[in-house]
């Protein structure tokens, strides 16, 4: 009888009472004997009854089967193709009697007679390349590496900067072209001309491809998974040969679209002193999955590594372990206690199985690993703007950290929460535009769905009870109650929003940068979550540590202005003054703000997949220059 006032309540209650014994209709029983039937069980009883029948014949005995929402998955990466082309199959044809034109420039008749001498030398390059060098050409019937009879500087200029590639961390072989000798037989011209031709056009194919992969990178990341989300190409193979021919120096050119963030330079630093150094690598397995009383022939070199990177007091509490490991593959209880002080040291599950987890904090110091997550670093710096701007954040994944930087120096950091493996935090960049005070949380379809639906089959009033708000689609606000949930197995067409207040999961705060991932930063009423060290918990937004202060940093105002603005329970909205650039990145390796490079766990597997990507390129482009 809630809802009713006191005084209904008491009219209600009498009539009741009255009822109780006032006989109405006889019913028959399941013997066949009369029964009296009071008002009350007539009124009620039997609507009661009826309502079971109905239900039992109308609804079905389990809730539906629930349609999941899917998570963006990861692809298997295709390198484009290559083609093999002729050298004369990218040139216009030549005129009948070997010109293009009546000319009087040396340059003009020199290329005329090459192409009457247009070599058969095939070349591998891909398709776009072939298409942009032969529609320059056309237009451009001109040498662009070499006049007279010799290589120009700018040439040898180009081939060196290329050959240095692997201070990129590219492979120098895939850019290299064979400069032809300064020397030659002045008794066979039309044979230098027809090689400085192929020359020509080899060195042209490598340029292009040097300066998209330098400019966008070697890998389409938009290819790798749906967590991928970047605006390339920017630069296609038509840009490039136009950029390369019309450069006054190709060099300066090229060099403009390496990534300029200090990151970059500090990671190229760090390349180079890791390559130059002679060490002994722990090499470990790259999967594992060895439970206490078990044995395996990699022990020794886990045992090596956890040597090397156990805290110093777990080292000294196990000194004796150290001391009496012989080399034995047998997995003890002693090496267990060990490893389950080691998981918990890093935030893992302390269970003593050594499986990728654990390998993978184990793994996060060798030599080879640090020298592949810098180059992988510097690959993906290339996805991104040359510049991240005078200000901006970057929210580094595998370092659960979110950072506020101005003029290239941390102003902010705070930890972070990121998406659970299951619910991956998407890797993007975007603008920050909005802060919100006092937010509703608009819960998103995949967790409407995967988690309240199948709860909503056993509770249709769950959502009025936990503090949200259910609307049509028209915006119309219903009871949860009121909805028939069970005619729904998947994507419902109902939008639920959790009200502003100290339970809300977005806290205080949320800021804004709008994106098609539904992902932005916010505040939480977990705050004891920050205290772990593996903090991937969240359905795929960023939780912070410190919202306050990242609002006002944003904002450029202070932290007591941003908690002026909270409280109330009434959600209110400010845009930024000017919008932020924020990276929501995945950085195995990422230098301080000082240049020393950390590097971190690949938390979602992202380095394996992008290195099997590079694999396929690498035997796609090697093969055809083989």
């Amino acid at each position: 009888m809630t809802g009713l006032t006191v005084k209904s309540r008491r009219i209600l209650s009498l009539f009741l009472a009255m009822t109780v014994a006032i006989p109405v209709v006889p019913a028959m029983t399941v013997s066949g004997k009369a029964q009296t039937m009071t008002l009350q069980d007539f009124l009620f009883g039997r609507n009661r009854r009826s309502l079971r029948e109905r239900q039992v014949q109308e609804v079905p005995q389990a809730p539906p089967q629930v349609r999941r929402v899917s998570s963006p998955r990861y692809y298997t990466y295709k390198p484009a193709a290559l083609t093999t082309v002729t050298v004369a199959s990218l040139l216009p044809a030549p005129s009948a009697d070997g010109t293009l034109q009546p000319s009087l420039d040396f340059e003009a008749s020199r290329f005329a007679e090459a192409l009457r001498l247009a070599p058969d030398t095939a070349i591998a390059m891909e398709k776009d390349i072939a298409d942009a060098l032969k529609a320059h050409y056309a237009k451009h019937p001109a040498f662009l590496w070499s006049r007279g009879n010799s290589v120009t500087d700018q040439a040898k200029s180009l081939v060196a900067l290329m050959q240095a590639a692997d201070e990129h961390g590219l492979s120098t072989t895939e850019y290299t072209v064979t400069v032809p000798s300064d020397g030659w037989s002045m008794d066979n011209p039309a044979a230098r001309t027809a090689n400085l031709l192929a020359f020509d056009i080899a060195l042209s194919a490598r340029a292009i491809r040097y300066a998209m992969d330098m400019k966008d990178g070697e890998i389409n990341p938009n290819k790798l998974s749906g967590y991928h989300d970047f605006p390339l190409p920017r630069m296609t193979a038509a840009k490039a040969i136009e950029g390369l021919a019309e450069a006054g120096d190709p060099v300066q050119w090229m060099k403009t679209l390496e990534p300029h963030q200090p990151e970059y330079a500090a990671l190229k630093k760090e390349l180079a002193a890791l390559e130059a150094m002679d060490v002994e690598d722990i090499v470990l397995p790259d999967k594992i999955l060895l439970k206490p009383g078990g044995s395996d022939e990699a022990l020794p070199q886990i045992m090596k590594a956890l040597r090397k990177h156990v805290t110093e007091e777990t080292r000294d509490k196990h000194a004796a372990t150290f001391a009496e490991y012989f080399g034995t593959p047998e997995y003890t209880d002693a090496i267990a206690a060990l490893v389950k002080d080691f998981q918990r040291d890093n935030g893992l599950s302390a269970d003593g199985i050594i499986g990728r987890n654990t390998l993978g904090h184990l793994a996060n110091d060798t030599h080879s690993s640090k020298v592949e997550r810098v180059k992988l670093a510097m690959e993906r710096l290339r996805w991104h703007p040359e510049e991240f701007g005078t200000r901006h954040v970057v929210i580094n994944q595998p370092a659960f950290r979110a950072s506020y930087y101005e003029n290239d120096h941390v102003k902010l950091s705070t930890r972070a929460i990121i998406g659970k493996r299951t619910n991956q935090t998407s890797f993007f960049f975007d603008k920050i535009e909005t802060v919100v005070y006092n937010p509703y949380w608009g819960v998103p379809q995949s967790i409407i769905v995967n988690e309240m639906l199948p709860k909503l089959y056993q509770d249709p009033s769950y959502l009025d009870r936990a503090g949200y708000e259910v609307t049509t689609a028209s915006g119309q606000r219903v009871s949860s109650s009121s909805v028939d949930w069970w005619q729904y197995g998947g994507k419902v067409p109902f939008n639920v929003r959790q009200l502003p207040g100290p339970s809300n999961a977005l806290g205080d705060i949320k800021i804004l940068f709008p994106n098609k991932h539904d992902i932005y930063m916010h505040d939480t009423p977990s705050r004891n979550l920050f205290s772990r060290n593996v903090r991937a918990l969240s359905h795929g937004c960023v939780r912070l540590q410190k919202p306050r202060e990242m609002a006002a940093a944003v904002l450029g105002t202070d932290v007591d202005y941003i908690s002026s603005r909270i409280g109330g329970g009434r959600e209110t909205s400010e845009d930024l003054p000017q919008q932020v650039p924020v990276f929501v990145a995945y950085f195995t390796a990422w230098p301080t703000d000082t240049g020393e490079v950390e590097y971190f766990a690949d938390i979602y597997g992202r380095d394996s997949h992008l290195e099997k990507a590079l694999e396929a390129l690498h035997k796609v482009r090697e093969s055809a220059d083989s």
